[in-house]
């Protein structure tokens, strides 16, 4: 089984060279691409240098769109992406593989992700949960991290579940909703495959992320989107008969 893991870059800096090695160091059958949209922060200078990433440098139309550019290159069993803010944790992948084989009809994979500050410092951690409709479309939250998420290249091959680049923040989620109307069948792995690093300079804080989250939500039942709240408690509800805040 073997691993396509999609970077996009842009100006990665120190992040990348840590996200690079986590990926590198995980001992599976991997490929590595990195698609960087012309970084001139010096991350270049390094980059193009280092063998242990496939490395494309091209204009592209924000993140979404290099993610899927990444993917059409991609020649794995398994794809993934990976922000440069973000790494696999020791082990990581050998354990995604161990899952997909164990389970030959589940499709994309869920698995948890440890959260740190800009100097690594442990902050929380997250479990995953398949994702739910309306808690996808209207919560501004999702049960989910997409740097803990795997799936098989045949749903983008045979279903063509890209991202939509038109979005530039919360593409996963609307990614989410296209994966519930595709029926695809999705797991869980109940174990912590990748650190997230809270910068505080992550896209999905700034004014353009709640933009993007307000006009999702207006594709919902306008009962529900009065009702978030309701929605949000089913979803903890989830979490608790799941055990999830034991754990």
């Amino acid at each position: 089984m073997r691993f396509s893991i999609v970077t996009p870059c842009f100006r990665g800096g120190r992040w990348l060279r840590l996200c690079l090695a986590s990926v590198a160091d995980q001992g599976v059958d991997l490929e590595h691409i990195i698609q960087d949209a012309g970084s001139d922060d010096g991350t270049l200078d390094w980059l193009l240098k280092d063998t242990r990433a496939k490395v494309f440098v091209e204009p592209d139309n924000g993140m979404y769109d290099a993610v899927n550019r990444g993917f059409r290159r991609a020649t794995g069993d398994i794809l993934a992406y990976l922000n440069c803010d973000e790494q696999y944790l020791p082990g990581a992948l050998a354990g995604v593989g161990e899952y997909f084989a164990a389970n030959p009809d589940v499709e994309v994979v869920f698995a948890g992700a440890v959260i740190v500050d800009a100097e690594g410092r442990y902050v929380c951690h997250r479990h995953a949960l398949p994702p739910g409709r309306l808690h996808s479309q209207i919560s501004g939250n999702l049960s989910f991290l997409t740097c803990a998420t795997f799936f098989r290249r045949s749903i983008i091959e045979q279903r063509g579940l890209f991202f939509d680049p038109k979005y530039r923040t919360v593409g996963d989620a609307e990614w989410a909703l296209r994966l519930l109307d595709a029926g695809v069948r999705m797991g869980v792995l109940r174990r912590f495959t990748t650190a997230f690093a809270d910068t505080g300079k992550n896209m999905s804080l700034g004014e353009n992320a709640q933009r993007e989250r307000r006009q999702l939500a207006e594709g919902a039942p306008a009962v529900a989107r009065e009702m978030k709240w309701a929605v949000i408690l089913a979803y903890r509800m989830r979490k608790l008969a799941a055990g999830l805040y034991f754990q």
